[in-house]
C-alpha cells in the first residue's frame, strides 16, 4: 500500500455518492480511482459523472484491483455486512455507510473479520469527526454549561416513495436505522458513556411496514436524553445540550452544510446572573471529506480509528433496546451480548 495516500474504490452507485465521492477524492491523503456497479453502463456513467479513471463492471472486479487500498460501501443496508467481509477478505480497508450491520451480532462478526484480516473497518458516521461535534464535546468537557443534565433533539424528513430503500423493510429500511441512529451516536459521544436503559414509542407505516415515527428516552444515570425522529414529517433537525449553567444548541447537527460555516448557540449566565447568548462559528468544511481523511490518516499512521467497531457495536445495542422497548412498552436495559 502507498505510504503517502489512500487509494479508494467506490462499491456501488448509490445517490449518496453525489455527496461523498468528490470530497473524498479531494481529501488529504486520499484519491478515488474508480467506481463499481453490477451494470457496466451504470459504472461508466458514474465514473464519467465523478471524473474517475476506472469503471468496474462488477464489485468483484474492483476488489481484485491491487491498487485499491480501501473501499467505500454505500450499498443497501441489508448487504453491508456481506460486502464489508468480502472487501476485507480481499485485503481492503472499509468505510461502510451506516448502519454497518443490522444488529449487534452482525457487528460482532465484523470485529472478528477485522481482527482476522488485519484491516480497518469503520462505520461512516461522518458527524462524529465533524469539527462542530468535536467543539461541542470540548465545550462540555470544559464545563462551559456546568454539569450536563439533559439532551433533547429531533431529526425528520418527509419521504413516501415506495421505491426508496428507506421504505423497504426487506432492505433494512425504516427511520431508526436511517436517522434515529444519529441522536443516539452523538449523545453517546458527547456524554462519554453508555445508557443504562431506554424506553421508546414507535409507529409503523401500514403499507411499507417500516417505522416512520419514534420517540426515545435514554437513561445515562444522571443525564436524560430524549429525541424524536420521523420519515414522514416536515424536515427538521436540532440537538440541544442542557447543563446547570447553560445550554448548547447545534443548529444543523447532522446534514452539516459544506458551503458555509456551521454554528453553535451557547447560552450562559454571567456572574451577575444575566443570561447571554453567543453564536460560535466553525470554519467551512465538508464532513464527508473530513471523515475520509481522518480514516485514511489512521490507517497510514497506524493510529486508533475515530469510530472503532466496538463503538458501532455499542450503538447497535442501544438501537436493539429501542426496538425491544417499542414492542414491550417498557424500559429495556442495554444487553451486552
Amino acid at each position: 500500500m502507498a505510504t503517502d495516500e489512500m487509494v479508494w474504490g467506490i462499491l456501488g452507485t448509490a445517490k449518496i455518492n453525489d455527496k461523498v465521492v468528490v470530497p473524498m477524492h479531494n481529501a488529504q491523503k486520499c484519491r478515488v480511482k474508480g467506481i463499481a456497479s453490477r451494470s457496466q453502463e451504470k459504472a461508466l456513467e458514474a465514473a464519467a459523472k465523478y471524473r474517475l479513471a476506472v469503471a468496474y463492471d462488477s464489485y468483484e472486479a474492483l476488489l481484485a484491483d491491487p491498487e485499491i487500498d480501501a473501499v467505500y460501501i454505500p450499498l443497501p443496508n441489508h448487504i453491508h455486512m456481506e460486502w464489508t467481509i468480502k472487501s476485507v477478505e480481499a485485503g481492503k480497508h472499509v468505510l461502510c455507510e451506516k448502519p454497518i450491520g443490522l444488529d449487534a451480532q452482525q457487528v460482532e462478526r465484523l470485529i472478528a473479520e477485522r481482527d482476522r484480516n488485519g484491516r480497518y473497518i469503520q462505520e461512516a458516521f461522518m458527524v462524529r469527526t465533524h469539527p462542530q461535534w468535536l467543539k461541542v464535546r470540548a465545550l462540555i468537557d470544559e464545563g462551559v454549561i456546568g454539569e450536563l443534565r439533559a439532551v433533547t433533539g429531533g431529526f425528520t424528513y418527509y419521504n413516501t416513495d415506495a421505491h426508496n430503500i428507506r421504505n423497504q423493510s426487506e432492505l433494512g429500511g425504516g427511520g431508526l436505522l436511517d436517522i434515529g441512529c444519529y441522536p443516539i451516536t452523538t449523545s453517546r459521544f458527547i456524554i462519554g458513556r453508555e445508557p443504562r436503559r431506554v424506553v421508546a414509542l414507535m409507529e409503523q407505516d401500514p403499507i411499507f411496514k417500516v417505522d416512520r415515527l419514534g420517540s426515545v428516552l435514554m437513561d445515562f444515570d444522571g443525564v436524560q436524553v430524549s429525541f424524536f425522529y420521523s420519515t414522514q414529517t416536515h424536515p427538521y433537525q436540532r440537538m440541544q445540550f442542557h447543563g446547570t449553567k447553560g445550554r448548547i444548541e447545534v443548529e444543523i447537527p447532522f446534514n452539516a452544510p459544506n458551503d458555509r460555516p456551521t454554528r453553535l448557540l451557547v447560552s450562559e449566565y454571567t456572574s451577575e446572573g444575566v443570561a447571554t447568548d453567543r453564536w460560535l462559528e466553525l470554519p467551512i468544511c465538508d464532513q464527508y471529506g473530513v471523515a475520509a481523511a481522518t480514516f485514511a490518516e489512521a490507517i497510514l499512521s497506524g493510529s486508533p480509528q475515530a469510530i472503532p467497531l466496538e463503538d458501532s457495536r455499542a450503538n447497535m445495542r442501544v438501537i436493539s433496546a429501542v426496538c425491544r422497548s417499542a414492542q414491550s412498552g417498557a424500559w429495556e436495559r442495554i444487553l451486552q451480548s
